[in-house]
């Protein structure tokens, strides 16, 4: 070959030897972002990530798989939070019970015209939704329905926390919720527990500030559990001294009391039929093994349950939240 050939062989191969030294190298799988914990810090001060809870949980990405906690600093956040139902697994986590605290004012028939339904402080429609160390208040004071705590989310858990009010303090708000209280004080004055949710209060101390009723449950037909009360503590201020357990929102209430301790102020009777004698026999209102002054079942209703030791032992955590897609929180 001459070398003149040689020399256009030459030219010929070198941009493909160019090519070849510059082609990029294979990029690293790519991770979802909502598949990579999170934690953001939140600070009245400005000392975090952000000043208020609210515009934390718009950061985190929608539908998170994996946990995204929002570390809350100590302080007051006069703030009304929603938990839309795309932030999905958010923690909350406060850093002592009693130093965070989120509150609000509004209440049913204000000059917003808020109902029962829109005056919560905080409300939690996403599922697997976590508190801590919190405390949720409606400041309003006794001036009707004022909700502090809203939950429409499914596998929500609450630990250590304390819900704030008066009337309808905490509003178990639908059919297809799972929530789970552990360790949690909840203070009210009529109905301050109620709603058609699946509940569980475990180690709970319940408040009352008044003569009225505890609990009104709104259960539907088909759900085998309502709200269940597992060793907690009923106390109540000085001011009250006739209580009822609960009395049904809707006919098929169902509302069980077990090991739980009960102050004086349990009436006698320790249940009400909201006026209608029809929801003595649509109601499922049961007791087992509690404790107390306010405990003696001799002079409860006849329409309501003494539970047997076997049935009883069905109200476990695994039992309470199973069906086709079972749940069974942590306790710690």
């Amino acid at each position: 070959m001459t070398f003149r050939h040689l020399l256009l062989a030459s030219s010929l191969l070198l941009p493909i030897a160019l090519h070849a030294q510059v082609a990029p190298a294979q990029s690293a799988a790519k991770v979802e972002t909502f598949l990579v914990p999170i934690r953001l810090t939140v600070a009245p001060d400005g000392s975090g990530d952000y000043r208020t809870i609210q515009e934390a949980v718009m950061a985190v990405r929608d539908f998170m798989q994996v946990p995204a906690t929002i570390f809350l600093k100590n302080g007051i956040y006069k703030e009304k939070l929603l938990i839309p139902s795309q932030k999905t697994n958010i923690t909350l986590l406060g850093e002592s019970r009693e130093g965070v605290v989120i509150t609000y004012g509004d209440y049913s028939g204000d000059a917003e015209k808020h109902s029962t339904y829109t005056s919560a402080t905080v409300r939690v429609q996403g599922n697997d939704f976590t508190a801590e160390n919190v405390t949720f208040e409606n400041s309003a004071g006794p001036v009707g329905q004022a909700v502090a705590l809203h939950v429409e989310g499914d596998r929500t858990t609450f630990r250590h926390c304390r819900m704030l009010g008066h009337q309808d303090t905490l509003f178990l708000a639908i059919e297809n919720s799972r929530q789970y209280y552990q360790d949690c004080y909840i203070e009210g004055t009529t109905d301050f527990i109620f709603g058609s949710s699946t509940a569980v209060f475990e180690g709970c101390t319940i408040f009352s500030k008044t003569n009225s009723y505890i609990t009104a449950a709104s259960t539907w037909l088909r759900q085998p559990f309502g709200l269940v009360f597992l060793n907690c503590k009923l106390t109540a201020a000085p001011a009250a001294t006739k209580v009822y357990l609960g009395r049904p929102w809707r006919p098929n209430a169902r509302v069980v009391f077990v090991n739980t301790e009960m102050g004086a102020h349990i009436r006698p009777e320790g249940w009400e039929n909201w006026g209608k004698t029809s929801n003595e026999a649509t109601t499922y209102y049961a007791e087992s093994g509690s404790t107390g002054p306010g405990a003696n079942p001799v002079g409860r209703v006849k329409w309501a349950r003494q539970l047997t030791a076997k049935e009883a032992r069905q109200y476990t955590l695994k039992a309470i939240f199973g069906g086709p897609a079972g749940w069974e929180p942590v306790r710690k």
